[in-house]
């Protein structure tokens, strides 16, 4: 047995596809679902579990704050942050290069994705 995948709901497709692709993940496919959803499937490489993007124009994604997130892991979670920052990413906690340098803290932060959704950064 394996878990293959976990699928969101999303408010706009194109949106959710581009911050996920700055996270690092590949568009492995986009295709219309039988029942007339639009899909999006992203994967990191080298990983066997998938992220299912799925939008409606009928649905309204709103769920309560910390319902779920995913989480990615990287070997480097300061230059990680970093590249995302750059790239216009808000990284939490705020403070989270001077919470990095003490080496007493764990290293482990969060990034909100376009609907809401957090990804939770941690070392590998």
């Amino acid at each position: 047995m394996k878990f293959l995948h976990t699928r969101i709901r999303v408010s706009n497709l194109d949106t959710t596809i581009d911050f996920y692709q700055k996270l690092g993940f590949k568009l492995r496919d986009r295709k219309d679902s039988p029942q007339g959803n639009k899909l999006a499937f992203l994967e990191i490489p080298d990983s066997e579990h998938f992220l299912e993007l799925c939008y409606s124009p009928d649905f309204k994604v709103d769920f309560p704050e910390d319902l779920m997130h995913t989480c990615v892991g990287v070997d480097d979670v300061i230059a990680y942050c970093d590249k995302l920052e750059n790239d216009g990413i808000e990284i939490w906690p705020e403070n989270w290069r001077s919470k990095f340098a003490d080496p007493a803290n764990r290293q482990m932060a969060f990034v909100t994705d376009p609907d809401g959704y957090e990804v939770e950064i941690l070392p590998l």
